[in-house]
């Protein structure tokens, strides 16, 4: 019989095949609207490509339980409400122009650098076609001749690989390309072939469990609400966001848009010894980082639910880190905001999580929405 812990790697399996470039996060929103829809009171995209869950305090009215549309306008409407967040965007490139070859010079869309995704076979995904193309540097054997790839050897040049270095090999003429949809502005990603789950002992490596790690760990958490027959004590949306890897764009509108005074933020949190963090530990929870404060009630509610549940959880105060949570409280708009992250090993590299840190997480999600904050009795 298959465990939770297997479900949730089947699924996050499933969404990390799903190609979703910042702007361009179709494939995985659709994933996520197929596992959430059956398990909400409602759901809905927004003007943002957000994909929205919400799971009411009460049951909504009607005879069968879910006639009831929860919309709502583009200003926040008064009242208590928790808004969690993962990311459905990923570090991709991005085509700034096509070479009379049919070589594509790319740059970086998200913060990250060549050597973070390896040299090897990419997706373009022209308007019209998805081609497969090879991400290269072109040949070692070479001298200072060729300087582009002679300066980044570590006993010539030694110069940190970066975008003007490489290029992507398409093996088309550029009417080729042109027919496939392929200009600048078009998304290339790592190709599918390299976003395997690798299991590591008891622990699974992959590209891109930023965010998919949390997104799958968010609808593992709507999925156990739901089979539990609880309600949370306040309204609850669950907010898959876009473009988050660019500035919390999808975030930041959801924060602006939907009631509700909390964003929560689930991601993938680095363990390093910097942050006093290990990837053997518990969830991560963020006390702040390079964007805001998070609130510290908040925070010590996350710490207090993953230490009852015997998860041994991290306190941090990260530095290089941003999330959809701190973007939105910086922008003014939620006036509270925390950060939960599973624990992550390289990440925007190849990254590796515990095997069993999504159900983990999912688990403090659900019951930090069943118990009652502060502002429910009345304190702080």
């Amino acid at each position: 019989m298959a465990t939770r812990e297997d479900n949730a790697t089947h699924l996050l399996q499933e969404l990390l095949w799903a190609y979703g470039p910042c702007g361009q996060e179709d494939q995985v929103r659709a994933v996520c609207a197929r596992e959430l829809r059956s398990v909400v009171d409602d759901m809905w995209t927004d003007d943002a490509g957000n994909l929205i869950g919400y799971v009411g305090a009460n049951p909504p009215a009607g005879d069968d339980g879910r006639s009831h549309r929860h919309r709502v306008s583009s200003a926040a409407e008064p009242g208590v409400a928790t808004r969690v967040m993962a990311h459905m965007d990923e570090l991709s490139m991005l085509v700034k122009r096509v070479e009379p070859d049919g070589a594509l010079h790319v740059t970086q869309l998200g913060t990250m650098y060549p050597g973070n995704f390896g040299l090897g076979p990419v997706a373009v995904l022209g308007e019209h076609e998805t081609l497969t193309a090879v991400l290269t540097l072109g040949s070692e054997h070479t001298t200072l001749e060729s300087h582009r790839i002679w300066e980044t050897k570590p006993d010539k040049g030694d110069r940190a690989l970066d975008w003007h270095h490489v290029y992507v090999f398409t093996g088309l003429s550029t009417d080729e390309l042109e027919v496939a949809g392929v200009r600048p502005g078009t998304r290339v990603c790592v190709e599918r072939g390299k976003r395997t789950v690798v299991e590591i002992g008891g622990y699974l490596g992959s590209y891109f469990l930023d965010d998919r790690a949390a997104a799958t760990a968010l609808l593992r958490a709507a999925r156990m609400l739901r089979e539990r027959g609880e309600r949370p004590v306040d309204d609850v949306y669950f907010v898959f966001t876009t473009n988050e890897e660019i500035g919390g764009v999808g975030g930041t509108y959801a924060s602006g848009s939907l009631p509700g005074t909390l964003t929560l933020a689930l991601e993938v949190g680095p363990t390093e010894r910097e942050y006093s963090t290990s990837v053997a530990g518990g969830p991560i929870v963020g006390y702040s980082d390079a964007l805001c404060v998070y609130d510290k009630d908040v925070a010590d509610r996350l710490m207090g639910i993953a230490t009852k549940l015997g998860l041994s959880p991290q306190a941090a105060v990260l530095g290089a880190f941003e999330s959809d949570a701190s973007h939105s409280k910086a922008a003014g708009l939620t006036p509270r905001a925390g950060l939960l992250c599973v624990p992550t090993l390289s990440t925007h590299g190849y990254e590796v999580i515990p095997r069993s840190a999504i159900d983990d997480m999912a688990s403090v999600v659900v019951e930090f929405v069943l118990q009652p904050g502060a502002h429910a009795r009345g304190e702080g």
